[in-house]
């Protein structure tokens, strides 16, 4: 890829892509099997081949090896008509040139721009957080810096009870490191799923001995000589810990497309269902990218953080680079390992939901599926893959159970309807 001056304009059929995470790779790969026939450039701010991110709180975390897991190997790279750039920070984009700026001074021109930068561990905001041995876990470096402070570590809390947290805890756990757990919110797993399935896991957690403190604030990350050696919770509890792990979600990486007047704010950028931003040009994707989501309560623009999304916006973002209609959307997926139970999740729970449990939770092994308006808008499934994968159909054709109580029978099988295109 050639670097221009400010004053020049790119060629017209170059690709940049901003980010170099599931998405941006998910979208360089799906161009060069398309047979783009322009350049396409990678630009990641890390300074290694791009990885793969769920299992930082996984078996990397507790296992014996902390290597990262590329998303290609080496020889893809080489191989590939792709400019891959790594540890290159893009600070800035100017639309009307289509060009963008690095930390370092390189001006980088474009054709098409996809903003796939995904986002940083967020903050909470309390006082202590800057000390030694609090930690977040976005990527290999936290990682890295977390491991690191575990040797010799015998107490943890973990702030936030969402799947981060929870998936820290029992790699702490299985490490033999005792844990806490503070979540404000009543229950754990609050904005992602049902009360039955939240139920379940802080049995499961509780059962792996955690200590498990819900609708329970935290007030301070207490600490002595630089150091964390505990929190201070709002009732003026104090749990002594060696190793802080907060665990509060993320905040998109957007400031350059907001300075640039794209259409969002702090919170994410607005794409259509192509995933184009408001400016010319401009596509943004993966975590980063606020699109309307006809799965929602309510259909609203949302953010969705998952690798199922991030591929999703690459293979539209290809389709529309290449003039190809878009494709029919497919209900979001998730999922999450904890103690080797793994929760898959197609569409998206609301509070507002019927929740129908297929199976016995305290057994384990069990789905809950959530109707609204009579009709299948999501399901979990514990350990329970067959389910999964009739759900994903279902739930996009919006299945409405002839029988509640067929659907609650844990030993008939979910119709199976072929799958909407993906």
């Amino acid at each position: 890829m050639t670097e221009v001056n400010p004053d020049e304009r790119s060629v017209v059929n170059e690709v940049l892509i901003v980010g170099a995470g599931h998405a941006g790779v998910a979208l360089a790969v799906a161009l060069v099997k398309a047979d783009h026939p322009g350049t396409v450039t990678l630009i990641g701010d890390e300074p290694c081949l791009p990885y793969e991110r769920p299992p930082l709180t996984k078996r990397l975390l507790y296992g014996t090896s902390a290597v990262a897991v590329p998303l290609r190997s080496a020889e893809y790279w080489e191989r590939s008509p792709v400019v891959l750039r790594t540890g290159e920070r893009v600070v800035a984009v100017d639309p009307e040139r289509r060009t963008v700026r690095t930390a370092g001074g390189s001006t980088v021109g474009y054709g098409s721009l996809v903003w796939a930068a995904g986002g940083r561990a967020a903050a909470c905001g309390l006082p202590g957080e800057e000390l030694h041995g609090v930690h977040t876990l976005r990527d290999h470096g936290d990682l890295t810096a977390l491991r690191a402070d575990l040797t010799g570590a015998r107490r943890a809390v973990v702030i936030g009870g969402g799947y981060i947290g929870l998936e820290a805890a029992a790699a702490l756990r299985t490490l033999g490191v005792a844990v806490t757990v503070v979540e404000v919110a009543p229950r754990l797993l609050a904005r992602v799923t049902g009360s039955v399935v939240s139920g379940f896991f802080t049995a499961l957690h509780r059962g792996q001995g955690v200590d498990v403190r819900s609708g329970t604030g935290v007030a301070a990350i207490l600490g002595r000589d630089g150091r964390a050696t505990g929190v201070r919770l709002g009732d003026d509890t104090t749990l002594p810990a060696d190793v802080v792990i907060v665990g509060v979600g993320m905040r998109p990486t957007v400031a350059a497309l907001v300075a640039a007047r794209a259409r969002g704010d702090a919170g994410g950028i607005d794409v259509d269902a192509e995933c184009r931003t408001s400016l010319p040009g401009v596509y943004a994707i993966g975590d980063c990218a606020r699109q309307p989501n006809p799965w929602s309560e309510h259909g609203g623009a949302m953010r969705v953080e998952s690798v199922h999304n991030a591929g999703q916006h690459a293979s539209a973002v290809a389709r529309a680079i290449a003039g190809l209609p878009p494709l029919d959307p497919a209900p979001p997926r998730f999922w999450s390992t904890q103690y080797g139970r793994e929760l898959r999740t197609v569409g998206l729970p609301a509070p507002t939901d019927e929740q129908v449990a297929r199976g016995d939770p305290a057994l384990g092994d069990f789905s809950v599926a959530y109707l609204r308006d009579g009709r299948l808008a999501a399901l979990d499934a514990v350990d329970r893959p067959r389910d999964f994968a009739r759900a994903q159909a279902l739930v996009a054709a919006r299945w409405c159970p002839p029988d509640p109580e067929v659907l609650a029978s844990p030993d008939r099988d979910l119709p199976r309807l072929t799958p909407a295109a993906t």
